[in-house]
């Protein structure tokens, strides 16, 4: 059940350029059809459109959480280049009314993954918000 301020708290808006994801030099996405969720109290996100994810790269988990403006995000390691990463990547596969744009969407966990939004050349870090 969505909360009254969800719309309040959220939005998603196109990234309006490319982003490009990658872990430990294996691309996992790259597309200009990201969405970017800012979040109040969290830094933004990107949600990248499944079928622009290199899926081989993931297997999923068991881990499931539950955020009440979101709904139920369900998790995926990553594998690649002899490198692995523990539920670093997840997808509200049923996203609540208020942001169903983010369904069929995957984010990517900053800690873990290099995420290049072509802003200054800089990779998206905690701490900094790019319009």
């Amino acid at each position: 059940m969505e909360t009254d301020t969800t719309q309040d708290k959220i939005t998603i808006e196109p990234a309006g350029r490319a982003v490009n994801v990658t872990f430990n030099g294996a691309i996992l996405a790259s597309t200009e059809e990201a969405l970017r969720l800012k979040e109040e109290g969290h830094e933004p996100v990107y949600y990248i459109p499944r079928h622009r994810v290199e899926m081989a790269f993931l297997y999923p988990t068991e881990k499931r959480t539950t955020c009440p403006l979101k709904g139920e995000a369900r998790y995926w390691n990553i594998s690649a280049e002899g490198m692995a990463a523990e539920n670093a990547v997840w997808s509200y596969e049923e996203p609540y009314d208020g942001v169903s744009k983010i369904a069929g969407h995957i984010a990517f966990d900053k800690r873990y993954v290099t995420i290049d939004d072509g802003v200054g050349g800089q990779d998206i870090v905690p701490g900094r918000d790019v319009e």
